[in-house]
C-alpha cells in the first residue's frame, strides 16, 4: 500500500542543522532555480575561459611561433592536468561541504588567469594553462552532487540541462570572445578581463545553502507515493548515516559495476573527443579553408555552435525529463539519439566544402551533441547513490575530460600529417559511431540501476529482481 502523496504544505529537513521547511514537492524545482543558475554561471566563466585560445590561437602562434600539434597539447595537457585532481575531488565532495569548495576553486583559478596573459613564451604560456587545467575542473563533482541533490529525478535534466548548456556554451562564447578581444585589445588582455566576473560567481557561490545528501531522491520518492518515504523524518547533518569509509578502490570497482554507467560514460567520453576536436580547431579551419579573418571565423564558429546548443538544450532538457519514469530507459535512449543526430551533423560538415551546407551541418552537430548532454548526465545522477554521487560525477568528468582532451590534439597531429584540417576532422567519426551503439546498449539496465541507487545501500552488487536482463518482468 503507497503512503500518502504530500501536499504543497509539506515540510522536509533540507538543510543540516535547520528545521524542516516548507516546500511544493510538484514543482520541478522545490526550492527554486538558483543553485542550478549559480553552478551554471561557474560551469559557463570556466569554458569561455578555456577556450579563449581558440578564438585567439593565430594570433599566439604567429607570436610565439609554434606548431599545430603543440597548440592542440596545450588544451590536452590542461585537460590532463585536471583529471589528475578529479578522484580526489570527488571523494571531497561526498564529505565536506560543497558550496565552500566550488567558491574557493574559482577564486583560485581566476588568480590563474592573469597568468595567462603574463606568460612571455609559449613554455611558460602551457605551464600556466596546465596549473589553469587543474584548478579549473574542480568544481564539476561537488556542483554536479550539490545539483542531484536539490532536483528531484522529474526535474533533473532541466537542472543539469541549464549546467550543462551554460558549460557548452562557454566552448563557442569562449571562442567568439577570444576572437573579438584578441583582435581588438590583443590576447593578453582578453585573459586580464576575464579573471574579473570569476572573483563576482566565487561570491556569489556561497549564496548556495549546503542541502543534506539525497535531498532529491526522497522529494522523488514522496511526490511519488513510495513507503518510507516520510517528508520531515530524521535526517543525518551531512546526509545518510555515515559509515567507515571505503578505500577509493573499492568505491571505484563498485562504481564502474554499474552497467548503465559504463554506457553512459564511453558514450559521453567519446561525445567530447568529437566536441573537443571540433570546437577547439573550427576557427583555424574557417580561416584556412575560406580566407576569413580571425574576427569573422570565430563569430561563425561561436556562433552556430552556439544556436545549435541553444536548440539541442531546450530539446534534451524538456524530453529527458517529460517520458522520464514513463517509458523505459527513456534518458539513455533519448541521449543516444542525440549522439546518433550529432555524428551525422559532424560527418556532413566534414565532407561538404560548401560554406553554406558546412555550417547547416555543423549547427545539426551541435544541437544533437546538446541533446545528448544533459539527458545522459542526468541519467548518471539517477543510477548512482547520493552517498557516492562526488565520486560518481569524478569518474565521469575524468574521462570525459580525457577525451575531450585527445581531441584536440589528435587533430592537430592529423593535420600536420596530412596538411588539411578538413580532413583531420574524419578521426573523430569512427569513434563517435561506436560511442553512439554503445549507448543504445545501456538503455536495457537503467531501471534496475536507478532502482538500485535508491535502496539504503545503494550497490551494484548482484542481478535487481526488476532487472529485465535477469528474466523478471519489470513492475
Amino acid at each position: 500500500m503507497s503512503a500518502a502523496r504530500p501536499t504543497p504544505a509539506t515540510r522536509i529537513a533540507a538543510f543540516p542543522g535547520r528545521p524542516p521547511v516548507p516546500f511544493d514537492p510538484a514543482r520541478a524545482a522545490p526550492f527554486g532555480w538558483w543553485p542550478a543558475i549559480c553552478i551554471a554561471l561557474v560551469a559557463l566563466i570556466d569554458r569561455v575561459e578555456a577556450n579563449l585560445m581558440a578564438g585567439a590561437l593565430p594570433r599566439i602562434q604567429e607570436e610565439f611561433g609554434f606548431s599545430d600539434t603543440a597548440g592542440g597539447a596545450i588544451a590536452t595537457a590542461a585537460a590532463v592536468a585536471g583529471v589528475v585532481l578529479l578522484l580526489p575531488a570527488g571523494r571531497l565532495a561526498d564529505r565536506t561541504r560543497r558550496t565552500w569548495t566550488i567558491a574557493a576553486v574559482v577564486a583560485v583559478w581566476s588568480l590563474l588567469t592573469v597568468g595567462s596573459g603574463l606568460a612571455q613564451s609559449y613554455a611558460t604560456l602551457f605551464a600556466v594553462r596546465v596549473f589553469l587545467g587543474g584548478a579549473g575542473l574542480l568544481y564539476n563533482p561537488s556542483g554536479s552532487s550539490l545539483i542531484a541533490d536539490y532536483f528531484p529525478g522529474s526535474g533533473r535534466a532541466r537542472a543539469f540541462g541549464l549546467e550543462r548548456f551554460a558549460y557548452y556554451s562557454g566552448l563557442p562564447l569562449g571562442i567568439m570572445v577570444g576572437g573579438a578581444l584578441a583582435q581588438a585589445f590583443g590576447w593578453r588582455t582578453m585573459f586580464f578581463l576575464v579573471a574579473v566576473p570569476g572573483v563576482v560567481i566565487a561570491l556569489l557561490c556561497l549564496t548556495v545553502r549546503e542541502p543534506v545528501r539525497g535531498l532529491g531522491d526522497r522529494i522523488e520518492a514522496m511526490r511519488s507515493g513510495l513507503p518510507g518515504a516520510e517528508p520531515s523524518g530524521a535526517v543525518a547533518p551531512g546526509g545518510p548515516a555515515q559509515t567507515a569509509p571505503e578505500p577509493l578502490a573499492a568505491q571505484l570497482r563498485s562504481l564502474l559495476a554499474i552497467r548503465t554507467l559504463r554506457s553512459v560514460v564511453l558514450g559521453l567520453t567519446i561525445l567530447f573527443f568529437g566536441l573537443g576536436g571540433l570546437f577547439f580547431w573550427m576557427p583555424s579551419y574557417y580561416q584556412r579553408a575560406y580566407d576569413l579573418a580571425e574576427g569573422p571565423a570565430a563569430a561563425i564558429a561561436g556562433g552556430v555552435g552556439l544556436a545549435g546548443m541553444v536548440i539541442g538544450t531546450l530539446l534534451g532538457s524538456r524530453y529527458g525529463d517529460r517520458r522520464h519514469g514513463r517509458s523505459p530507459g527513456w534518458r539513455v535512449h533519448f541521449g543516444a539519439i542525440g549522439l546518433a543526430v550529432g555524428t551525422t551533423g559532424l560527418g556532413g560538415a566534414v565532407m561538404i566544402p560548401v560554406l553554406p551546407a558546412q555550417i547547416a551541418f555543423y549547427c545539426l552537430a551541435n544541437v544533437g551533441f546538446s541533446i545528448a548532454i544533459p539527458t545522459l548526465t542526468a541519467a548518471s545522477a539517477d543510477i548512482v547513490s547520493a552517498d557516492r554521487r562526488g565520486l560518481g560525477f569524478a569518474v565521469l568528468q575524468f574521462l570525459i575530460t580525457l577525451g575531450g582532451a585527445a581531441g584536440p590534439l589528435l587533430v592537430g597531429a592529423a593535420s600536420d600529417l596530412t596538411g588539411s584540417l578538413r580532413g583531420a576532422f574524419t578521426v573523430l567519426l569512427l569513434p563517435l559511431l561506436a560511442g553512439t551503439l554503445v549507448t543504445f546498449g545501456g538503455r536495457r539496465h537503467y531501471d534496475a540501476d536507478a532502482a538500485r541507487a535508491l535502496t539504503p545501500s545503494g550497490r551494484a552488487e548482484g542481478p535487481h529482481p526488476h532487472d529485465p536482463a535477469e528474466g523478471t518482468p519489470k513492475r
